[in-house]
């Protein structure tokens, strides 16, 4: 779910979740196999909003996904990511997804976790399955379905007859 972490039992498990703008990371350790997922809203806090960060934000997340792979025997140098998400959903307004895809890529590259697969921007959600023991990933787009356009709804005359309230 968005605002979380998850880190794999160590059973075998397969980890789904299903992103708009938000991004995913999906870390593994393949010597370790060890493995988990976020999944956050937004990249990091506005400078000056006075906003600590929290679980919405990919700068908590992502450290948190990190520190908890290593508390079961992940080691960083080891550490591959996958990063999906960051669609831009919605025409005209503020692309940030983009601006989240950024931030995870950036945030990877500062901390020397190299990127063995990315499936990022573009205007569709995604359905992402992880595997954490083996490191393996399915990303699928979901497709984008037009409402019916609405048909108006019309009310039988009535002629004749009382109407008596209580």
């Amino acid at each position: 779910m968005q605002g979380q972490v998850y880190v794999g039992s160590g059973a075998p498990e397969i980890l789904t979740t299903v992103l708009g703008s938000c991004i995913a990371c999906c870390l593994y350790d393949p010597i370790a196999r060890v493995g988990g997922m976020n999944h956050f809203l937004l990249a990091e806090p506005t400078p000056g909003s006075g906003t600590v960060a929290d679980q919405n934000y990919g700068i908590f997340l992502m450290e948190l996904l990190i520190n908890q792979m290593m508390t079961r025997g992940g080691v960083k140098s080891r550490m591959k990511a996958h990063i999906y998400g960051g669609g831009n959903m919605h025409a005209g307004m503020t692309r940030i997804g983009d601006a989240n895809a950024r931030f995870a890529l950036s945030f990877l590259a500062d901390e020397g976790i190299p990127v063995a697969r990315q499936d990022v921007g573009g205007d569709s959600a995604r359905r992402v399955d992880f595997d954490p023991i083996l490191g393996r990933t399915r990303c699928r787009h979901v497709e984008k379905y037009t409402a019916p356009a609405p048909k108006p709804i019309t009310q039988p005359t009535m002629s004749g007859g009382e109407l008596e309230l209580f």
